[in-house]
């Protein structure tokens, strides 16, 4: 089995479409709640393909030849995976609550390749 990492995006357009930021604290909470469950649920449909669970991602900082820098992206959290082919770990996330209950906008999926030179694990 080949090891993928998914990364969860989500973008400032995919918010503003969901209208997420415009509900009310009432819709807000039943959405996350909603979601919740729904991750959860994913998490145990796919258990045998999770290799690490993953979670949610902070603030970004950038190392580079000039030093350390603030930065932002639109990486939210993460997860890894494992299936026999790419497009079988890609769509373990075909529907997924990530961008269709929350605000997400979409979950990237690449392969974790070896390090060259280096033995298997």
């Amino acid at each position: 089995m080949k090891k993928f990492l998914a990364v969860y995006i989500g973008t400032t357009a995919a918010r503003q479409k969901s209208g997420w930021d415009g509900l009310d604290p009432a819709q807000r909470k039943q959405r996350e709640d909603q979601g919740i469950r729904a991750w959860v649920q994913w998490m145990t449909d796919h258990a045998a393909a999770v290799v690490e669970h993953g979670g949610p991602l902070g603030k970004t900082k950038r190392a580079a030849a000039g030093g350390v820098s603030d930065t932002s992206n639109d990486m939210a959290g993460y997860v890894v995976v494992q299936a026999e082919t790419h497009e079988a770990a890609a769509r373990m996330f075909e529907n997924h609550p990530h961008f269709t209950v929350f605000p997400g906008d979409s979950v990237e999926i690449m392969e974790c390749l070896p390090i060259p030179g280096q033995p298997q694990r």
